[in-house]
């Protein structure tokens, strides 16, 4: 009898067959109104830099850059929330957690090569830009 019992036993100890496997249906997979929300945000979040860019709304490019840089980030915060339904509850936090780290990588890659390319620029060529305005 006990031959008869490990046969259909399998060796799992259990006999679910797969289910409850970590599949965790608690979390919000979307619905209607909050992708219609998303959307709008998204709309209005790409509307406003190119009005900002055709009307020349700021004098200072360099003010533009920084306002535009701000609501691209806005918007990257909206796509993640809305539409890939990110927040510090999914997946026990870990989503946010490669997400944190996912950012603070790209923040040391880019000021890192800012930083090297500022220097390289200064340092290496240090005559070039009083030449190019004595001409």
């Amino acid at each position: 009898m006990s031959d008869h019992k490990h046969a259909h036993d399998h060796g799992h100890g259990h006999d679910d067959h797969g289910h409850g496997h970590g599949h965790h249906d608690d979390h919000d997979h979307g619905s209607l109104g909050s992708y219609a929300t998303g959307f709008i945000l998204s709309v209005i979040l790409t509307a406003i830099p190119f009005w900002l860019v055709m009307g020349k709304v700021f004098a200072s490019s360099s003010t533009a850059a920084f306002v535009l840089l701000a609501l691209g980030a806005v918007q990257i915060v909206v796509h993640m929330i809305y539409f890939l339904h990110m927040n510090s509850k999914s997946e026990g936090g870990w989503n946010m957690l490669a997400l944190l780290f996912t950012v603070m990588m790209v923040v040391i890659a880019m000021s890192g090569s800012i930083w090297v390319m500022y220097h390289l620029n200064h340092n290496m060529m240090p005559g070039m830009t009083e030449a190019t305005h004595a001409m």
